[in-house]
């Protein structure tokens, strides 16, 4: 079998190096290209060929970067968070148009994945939950874009929404955001990679599951996983979990 041409955009940052690293040494991929900031994206893809392209860039410039990947008809594995729900959909959309597969993650580590599973299916017991995601200080966006997947997939394994009551923030925020009537916590501190737990309350007992990732390494089995799973797709699929 032959292997699968992938270009790593974003490469100088800390997920791209490490991308570049595991693409490498996977025998079942290729890596055709490295590009970055400044980098014409389009013309590399076509001068390389390639067949897959793997973002690990900002939020600023993640939905333009997706769209020329899908307009040159190569594959996106979209690691970056920031997308918009609405921008989603419409590359989806266009996907769906060009029959061409795709991925975006808002976490490639298989432990994050299995902890958003196990907290949808909790919800149909425990629907009283909040959220804390804890990241390193250089992440810019928040909620992350975890946070938001697991407050999504706990909506849909509710079968109760708690009823809100009325609450007073002695300082705005103080309560955290509100994604799905899932209320979610996000701390940024240096020393910190990706961390999260979803912390369920019930009758005189509590539930928390956490997933920790030590070091970006352990995202790049899901990466290498996505890389060869979206060639053989013909839309672009939301979230690790429909691969798995």
């Amino acid at each position: 079998m032959s292997t699968i041409k992938v270009i790593v955009n974003g490469a100088r940052g800390q997920m791209g190096m490490e991308a570049v690293k595991a693409i490498s040494k996977d025998i079942n991929l290729e890596l055709v290209g490295e590009t970055d900031i400044g980098d014409d994206l389009s013309a590399i893809i076509q001068d390389k060929q390639a067949q897959v392209v793997v973002d690990f860039t900002v939020a600023h410039v993640v939905y333009e970067n997706t769209l020329k990947i899908i307009e040159n008809g190569v594959c996106p594995v979209i690691g970056t968070t920031g997308l918009l729900q609405e921008q989603v959909r419409e590359l989806q959309q266009r996907c769906v148009n060009q029959s061409l597969g795709g991925i975006i993650a808002p976490n490639f580590a298989i432990g994050a994945v299995l902890m958003m599973k196990f907290a949808k299916e909790a919800a149909q017991y425990l629907p009283n939950v909040e959220i804390v995601e804890l990241h390193h200080d250089r992440k810019v966006d928040s909620p992350s874009g975890t946070a938001l997947k697991t407050s999504q997939m706990i909506a849909q394994g509710r079968t109760v929404v708690p009823s809100s009551i009325e609450e007073k923030e002695i300082f705005v925020g103080a309560r955290g955001a509100q994604s799905e009537k899932v209320r979610i916590h996000s701390i940024r501190l240096p020393g910190l990679v990706a961390h999260q737990e979803v912390i369920f309350g019930g009758n005189m007992e509590t539930l928390t599951i956490r997933h920790d990732s030590i070091h970006r390494e352990s995202f790049m089995p899901g990466v290498c996983l996505s890389c060869k799973k979206v060639v053989e797709l013909q839309e672009l699929i939301y979230g690790l979990e429909n691969l798995l």
